[in-house]
C-alpha cells in the first residue's frame, strides 16, 4: 500500500494480498481521519459482502472468490466509541460481467485497487439504534 496526501484528499494504491478495510483504517488511524468519503475500483480475488436484513436485524454475509473487477467502492469514514468507523458498500463483477454488491465486510487485492479518500473538516460520530439495529450518523 502507498498514498499521498494532496490538500484535502488522499490517493490511495492498494496492492496485490491487501485488504481493503484493514489497510483504509490504518491510513484513517495514522493520518488521524476522522470524517471523509471513499470512493474506489480494482481488482480482487476474494469478497465478503452482506446484506442487513431488517427483521432480524442481523446482516446475511456471503463470500466470493474467483477473478473480480471492483467496479465501485463507494463509503465515508466516521468515529464511533473513539475509533475509526468505516461503513462501505462494494459492486464487483465477475468475467462474465455478472456483478454483485452489498455492505463491505472483507476484500483482498488480486491486482491493485485505486481509492480517492476526501476529508471533512468535522466530526461525525455514530451510534446504535436500537429500533433500526444499525449504527446510525450521531450529529
Amino acid at each position: 500500500m502507498e498514498y499521498r496526501k494532496f490538500n484535502d484528499s488522499y490517493v490511495i494504491r492498494l496492492d496485490k494480498d491487501d485488504e481493503i478495510i484493514k489497510s483504509l483504517k490504518e491510513i484513517c488511524e495514522k493520518e488521524e481521519i476522522n470524517l471523509a468519503g471513499i470512493t474506489g475500483l480494482g481488482a480482487s480475488n476474494l469478497v465478503e459482502i452482506g446484506v442487513f436484513n431488517v427483521n432480524t436485524k442481523e446482516y446475511k454475509t456471503k463470500i466470493f472468490e474467483g477473478m473480480f473487477e471492483i467496479t465501485s467502492l463507494i463509503g465515508n469514514v466516521t468515529i464511533k466509541d473513539g475509533e475509526v468507523y468505516l461503513h462501505l458498500h462494494i459492486n464487483f463483477g465477475d468475467e462474465d460481467g455478472f456483478v454483485k454488491g452489498g455492505h463491505l465486510v472483507r476484500a483482498r487485492i488480486s491486482a491493485t485497487s485505486e481509492i480517492i479518500l476526501r476529508t471533512i473538516n468535522g466530526n461525525v460520530g455514530r451510534k446504535l439504534s436500537d429500533e433500526i439495529g444499525l449504527n446510525l450518523f450521531d450529529f
